[in-house]
Parts: C-alpha cells; sequence; structure tokens
C-alpha cells in the first residue's frame, strides 16, 4: 500500500468525517433505511432505494477513509531547507508573462486546486518536486505541455 501525504489538519479533517459518517451518518440511514421499510412494498418504494444507496455511498466512504488514514504519512513542518521542492512546500512559479502563482504541494486526499493546494501526483505537482528556485520546469498536463520557472520555495 503506497503511503498518503497529508498535513496535520487533513489527517484530523478526514479522521472527523471517518468519526461522523460511523457514528451520527450511519444511525441516520439505519433509521431512514428502518422507516422506508415500514413503508410497504420494498420493491416500489423510492424512499427505500434511495436510502440502500446512501447507506452503500456512506460504507463505501468510510472504507476509502479507513484506507487513506492507515496508509497516512504526516507531512512534517518543513525546516528552514527550501533549497528543493518537497510535498508540504509551498512554491511560487510563473509561466511566460502571466502573473506569479502559488500553490502548496500536498498528498491527492486534501487536494483543493481552488484553494492553491494541488497534489503531488498532479502533472503540475510531479513536475515541481525536487526542483530548485530557478529552475525551468516543463509540465505533461493533458491539456497540453506547458513550461513554469520555480520563483520561489517558502
Amino acid at each position: 500500500m503506497t503511503a498518503t501525504f497529508l498535513t496535520k489538519e487533513g489527517y484530523q479533517k478526514l479522521a472527523d468525517e471517518l468519526e461522523f459518517l460511523r457514528t451520527s451518518k450511519r444511525k441516520e440511514v439505519a433509521e431512514r433505511l428502518h422507516e422506508a421499510m415500514e413503508g410497504g412494498e420494498l420493491i416500489e418504494n423510492a424512499e427505500y432505494e434511495a436510502a440502500k444507496n446512501e447507506q452503500a455511498f456512506v460504507e463505501g466512504r468510510i472504507q476509502e477513509l479507513e484506507m487513506i488514514l492507515a496508509s497516512a504519512r504526516i507531512i512534517e513542518e518543513q525546516n528552514a531547507d527550501t533549497t528543493t521542492v518537497q510535498v508540504g512546500d509551498t512554491v511560487i512559479v510563473k509561466e511566460g508573462n502571466n502573473s506569479p502563482e502559488e500553490y502548496t504541494i500536498v498528498g491527492a486526499a486534501e487536494a483543493d486546486p481552488r484553494k492553491g493546494k494541488i497534489s503531488n501526483e498532479s502533472p503540475l505537482g510531479r513536475a515541481l518536486i525536487n526542483r530548485a528556485v530557478g529552475d525551468n520546469v516543463v509540465v505533461e498536463a493533458p491539456g497540453g505541455t506547458f513550461k513554469v520557472q520555480v520563483v520561489k520555495i517558502k
């Protein structure tokens, strides 16, 4: 099983979600299922079908979270060594004449590009790992190839 990189905050967020699903959500779905079963013909009962689908989703998510947390590798606070990009670092990159952009390299489980958190497994994240300030990096993305320059590592 390969390690899943998580920040301390990301680990806690996923652990909290797992606890919620195991306790509150499981109970809520079980109650919905019980009520739907009392509603008569199960074959034609849409509420029963919806509750069964939700139960399957919840149980699947619980399994997924258990696997992620079991293989989690916590990203330690970075020390002063910012010579090369590593998981957990924040990187400022510039593409051509565009404005610089800032990204934090995180594990896939907590990636959120809208918040500037990109996965170390994404095309850009993978291309930036082990690069240094001043490096020109070629990124092979599904939408095509592009180049960025590493401006700063924090």
